[in-house]
């Protein structure tokens, strides 16, 4: 069965991946974590098998696994979309049409790793690994834009030929990491025959990215904040400036606690932060990545007192 209607917008957050002390998946935890996330009012959807879960150190089959539990888990209730993430522009396909048999309701399409190599000077190899894709899939695509500086982001030329070649091609994920870039990226995407939704995840800058016209956002930091994040996109979508700031100024000192360098460990302090506030009982992290320091450790119970998260409001913000 078809299922193009869903509309990429709005705050979706992008959930965490527990493992367990042996490193296997922890199935109950991450079972609860989906409830916790899905719980929050105003979310319009769940990103599974992204960055925040560690899909560079999941299994093709864990992957597969995974998307099963969360529809088990959330049936119909929040949307799923379903990271694309491989090398192979064989299994992606095979992984995009797993999703859609699967019952997902969008795809999160990752460009391949090795194309950092200049992929990005030959357009022709990106046109056909989404041409393998939405071949084995009808499912709407939300399109990864990587920053400029990781070789793997597309020319604003070839990003606007993906959208006009592959209508299935709704949103576009953005994190060029340069604000004119951004903005006019928005603005082109819009402006197209069949108008393509930006969805920011520039986590480090979300009220500047959203005052620019962005449609949502798609971020990991919403494992964490996914109340607050609605909150703010509420007030955006108002034109409530004021209310915007005041809600920011609480966001943003879990920017300081998930998002300073090494950017690496960014995902492995949001699990930090869920267990110090009540909602994960341990942060496991599959290697290379590691646990972080004792001192980052406080950093980050500093910057969650800061923004009053508490294990008591955690997921609850009320204006």
């Amino acid at each position: 069965m078809m299922k193009t209607a869903f509309d990429p917008k709005g705050v979706i957050p992008a959930v965490l991946m527990p493992f367990g002390a042996d490193l296997a998946i922890d199935e109950r935890a991450y079972r609860a974590h989906l409830r916790d996330v899905a719980s929050v009012s105003g979310i319009t959807a769940i990103t599974i098998n992204g960055h925040a879960a560690e899909v560079h150190a999941l299994t093709i089959e864990e992957q597969h696994r995974v998307v099963v539990v969360t529809k088990e888990e959330l049936q119909d209730e929040v949307p799923t979309i379903v990271g694309v993430y491989t090398n192979s522009s064989l299994e992606a396909a095979r992984m995009a049409r797993d999703a859609q048999d699967e019952g997902a309701e969008a795809l999160l399409v990752f460009p391949p790793d090795f194309m950092a190599l200049g992929g990005y000077l030959r357009p022709e190899m990106i046109y056909e690994h989404l041409r393998r894709i939405t071949d084995a899939s009808d499912l709407p695509i939300i399109l990864f834009q990587y920053p400029l500086v990781s070789n793997l982001a597309y020319p604003l030329p070839t990003l606007l030929e993906l959208c006009s070649r592959y209508p299935t091609i709704r949103a576009v994920k953005d994190q060029c990491g340069d604000g004119n870039l951004h903005e006019r990226q928005i603005r082109e995407l819009k402006a197209l025959d069949c108008p393509v939704r930006t969805l920011t995840t520039h986590s480090a800058w979300l009220l500047g990215s959203l005052a620019l016209g962005c449609d949502g956002m798609l971020s990991g930091a919403g494992s964490v904040i996914a109340d607050l994040q609605v909150a703010l996109f509420k007030a955006i979508q108002e034109g409530d400036l004021n209310c915007a700031k005041a809600i920011n100024d609480r966001i943003y000192p879990t920017v300081r606690a998930f998002y300073d360098q090494p950017l690496l460990d960014m995902h492995n302090r949001m699990k930090e932060a869920l267990v110090l506030l009540g909602r994960m009982k341990q942060s496991y992290v599959r290697p290379p990545l590691v646990k972080p320091s004792t001192e980052e450790l406080a950093k980050i119970a500093r910057m969650l007192e800061q923004a009053a998260l508490t294990p008591a409001s955690v997921y609850k913000y009320a204006a």
